[in-house]
C-alpha cells in the first residue's frame, strides 16, 4: 500500500463496472479519491451517445465509496450533447446536486468526427444544441451549481468550500495539468499507458496509440514514445500565462516581449469591449461575466494556435 498522506491517487469510475470489491482494495492500496463518468440521465441523451447508466447505480456506488473513506468524489457532467434539452440537464444537474459530490466537471461536448474512431457519427449534427439554446443549458446549469453552495474553479470546475481544491483556489496554489485540476504542483509529470503525455515543463512526449506499437517498442527495450515537442522560451512564457489564466483567472504581462504583448492585447479587444477581459498596467483579469471564455482569453496568448490554420479550422467550440 501506499501511504495517503505522501500522494494523491485518484481513478476514473465506471458507475457500471466498478463494485464494492474494487473500491475497498483501491481504499487499502491508498487511493482516497474518485470520478464518475455521468455525462447525462437523459434517456435520449445515453441512447444517442451510447452510454447507459442508471442514476441508481451512480447512486450506489457513490454511496459505497463514501462509506468506505474516500474523501473526494467528482461527477463529470457534459452540457451540448446531441438531444440534449433543458429537461434532461435539469434532471441531471438535480440528481447530481442530490449526492453532493464534493467536485463536478462541467464539460462543454466537443463534436469532432473528422477525428477517426470518435464515434460521434452515429448521430446527426442537427441533434445537435445549437448557440444560444447551447450556451443557455451551460448558464442555467451552472447557476443551480452556485445556489446550492458549490464554488467555480477555474475552467469547467465547481467544487464544495470543504474541498481541497476550493481551498488551492483561494490560495491561489491551483495547478493544471493534462489530467484537469489538482491541489499539488509539479514540473515532472509521467504518463503511463497508450496515448499517455509526459510532461517535464520543458517539454511533451507522448506515448504510442495503439497497443500493438506500445508492446513493440517496451519489448524491444525502448520507450513507447512516438512524438514530443520542446519547448521555446517564448512558449514557457505563454504556456506560463496560459496557466495562470485557467488556474486565476488572470495573469501579468511580460515587459520583455513588448511587441508580443501588442498582438495580444489587440486580439483581446473584442472581449475588453465585452466587459469579459479587462486589462490595468500589465495585469490581464477575466471579469465574473467572462468566465465562462477562458478559453478564448487563453487562445489569444496562443502564437502556435494563430499559426496552424487546420486549428482555426478544427477547434471544437469552446462553450
Amino acid at each position: 500500500s501506499i501511504d495517503p498522506n505522501l500522494c494523491e491517487l485518484s481513478f476514473e469510475a465506471h458507475p457500471m463496472n466498478t463494485t464494492p470489491e474494487h473500491l475497498a482494495v483501491l481504499y487499502a492500496i491508498g487511493f482516497r479519491r474518485l470520478s464518475l463518468g455521468v455525462q447525462s440521465y437523459g434517456t435520449l441523451v445515453q441512447e444517442a451517445i451510447h452510454r447507459f447508466q442508471p442514476y441508481a447505480q451512480v447512486k450506489e456506488v457513490h454511496q459505497k465509496a463514501k462509506h468506505i473513506g474516500f474523501t473526494s468524489i467528482s461527477h463529470d457532467l457534459v452540457y451540448g450533447l446531441p438531444k440534449q434539452t433543458w429537461v434532461d440537464m435539469l434532471e441531471t444537474v438535480l440528481k447530481t446536486i442530490d449526492l453532493l459530490p464534493d467536485r463536478i466537471s462541467l464539460y462543454s461536448y466537443a463534436h469532432v468526427p473528422w477525428i477517426k474512431g470518435t464515434g460521434q457519427r452515429g448521430f446527426d449534427e442537427s441533434d445537435l444544441p445549437k448557440d444560444i439554446e447551447k450556451r443557455a443549458l451551460y448558464d442555467q446549469a451552472k447557476q443551480l451549481l452556485l445556489t446550492s453552495g458549490y464554488v467555480e474553479i477555474g475552467m469547467d470546475h465547481f467544487a464544495l468550500p470543504t474541498d481541497d481544491l476550493f481551498l488551492a483556489f483561494k490560495n491561489k496554489s491551483l495547478h493544471r495539468n493534462f489530467m484537469g485540476y489538482t491541489t499539488k504542483s509539479t514540473n515532472m509529470m509521467i504518463g503511463l499507458g497508450m496515448s499517455a503525455i509526459s510532461d517535464s515543463w520543458f517539454g511533451f512526449a507522448q506515448n504510442q496509440k495503439s497497443l500493438s506499437d506500445y508492446l513493440s517498442q517496451i519489448e524491444k527495450g525502448f520507450l513507447p514514445v512516438f512524438k514530443g515537442h520542446l519547448l521555446n522560451e517564448m512558449e514557457l512564457v505563454i504556456r506560463q500565462h496560459i496557466l495562470d489564466l485557467m488556474c486565476h483567472f488572470e495573469t501579468k504581462l511580460y515587459d520583455e516581449f513588448e511587441e508580443i504583448n501588442v498582438g495580444i492585447i489587440e486580439r483581446l479587444q473584442p472581449m475588453i469591449d465585452d466587459e469579459l477581459v479587462f486589462i490595468k498596467g500589465n495585469r490581464v483579469k477575466v471579469t465574473e461575466l467572462g468566465i465562462p471564455f477562458v478559453r478564448n482569453c487563453c487562445m489569444a496568448f496562443d502564437l502556435d494556435l494563430l499559426k496552424s490554420e487546420e486549428s482555426a479550422q478544427r477547434f471544437s467550440q469552446t462553450v
